[in-house]
């Protein structure tokens, strides 16, 4: 354990130290005060700039748009670098066909199936919230009905969508 340091000792460190702050060195004094002297600061007259946060729409438009890119495999497509759009072979003409799935790989993909992906769990997003409008009390009845059509129809076609896609990309999948 270390000893106690006397009250005067540290209290002789400490004015030492004070003491070496402020020292009147004339080299100093030369160097740092004299030239500096006879400036003075400019009087700016600056407007602090003010920001407005943005509007409601602007950012559900940047989440939608993250979302999008997310589920997409934007990240994925930009590290691995996969072709746009596969071919295949028809084995019986020999012609060449465009193939837009990467059949048998859950873990790859082509940069067009991302997108079409994508977009089907974007469509299924924007029926949800289109549902959502159509619970508003405030709107008329017709625009509500309107809202819950769109809504139904957005989420029924991205489910079976999807679902068409699964299957293609995972042959035999639940079956």
């Amino acid at each position: 354990m270390a000893p106690k340091a006397d009250s005067q000792s540290a209290g002789a460190v400490a004015a030492a130290d004070a003491s070496s702050q402020f020292s009147m060195d004339p080299v100093f004094h030369i160097l740092k005060v004299v030239p500096y002297s006879f400036l003075r600061p400019p009087r700016l007259r600056l407007k602090i700039p003010s920001v407005s946060l943005p509007s409601a729409m602007t950012v559900f438009s940047l989440v939608l748009l993250t979302y999008f890119m997310v589920v997409s495999g934007f990240v994925y497509d930009v590290i691995v670098e996969p072709p746009g759009i596969g071919s295949t072979q028809d084995p019986a003409t020999g012609a060449v066909r465009p193939v837009v799935f990467l059949p048998g790989r859950v873990n790859g993909q082509y940069i067009i199936e991302g997108l079409s992906s994508g977009f089907m769990f974007v469509l299924g997003g924007i029926g949800i919230v289109l549902l959502d409008l159509a619970l508003d009390k405030n709107r008329a009845r017709s625009v509500k009905v309107s809202y819950a059509i769109a809504g139904i129809s957005s989420v029924v076609i991205a489910y079976v969508m999807t679902t068409l896609f699964i299957r293609i990309k995972i042959p035999g999948y639940l079956r």
